[in-house]
């Protein structure tokens, strides 16, 4: 029912990008990822809906084609099977929100 940041360990992604789990059921996920300027995210597609919320910092994303800038306080959402990726142009975290949860991620997690 509670997920402390603390107790979540970092799990490196891409070069400069790291991901918390935070929490998560068999139907949502909720991940913390750090970016450091100029990290990208690379392009995939998950079956997985996705919603992202930038808490900090400024990004470049893809979805579909179609590329936005996107700041601190803005959302963006990634039907399933959309091709996205992001570029971080700042430092920054996004707070990835996932249905259902990703097994994947299960996976690799740091411990």
């Amino acid at each position: 029912m509670f997920g402390f940041n603390k107790d979540a360990f970092p799990t490196p992604c891409e070069e400069g990008v790291t991901r918390r789990i935070l929490t998560y059921s068999d139907n949502l996920m909720m991940c913390e990822i750090r970016f450091e300027k100029g990290a990208k995210g690379n392009f995939h597609s998950h079956v997985h809906e996705q919603i992202t919320y930038v808490a900090k910092g400024s990004f470049l994303f893809t979805i579909d084609g179609e590329t936005k800038t996107v700041r601190e306080g803005d959302s963006v959402y990634m039907p399933s099977r959309a091709n996205h990726g992001v570029t971080c142009l700042e430092e920054g975290i996004l707070v990835d929100v996932f249905s259902p949860k990703r097994e994947d991620f299960l996976k690799h997690k740091s411990i």
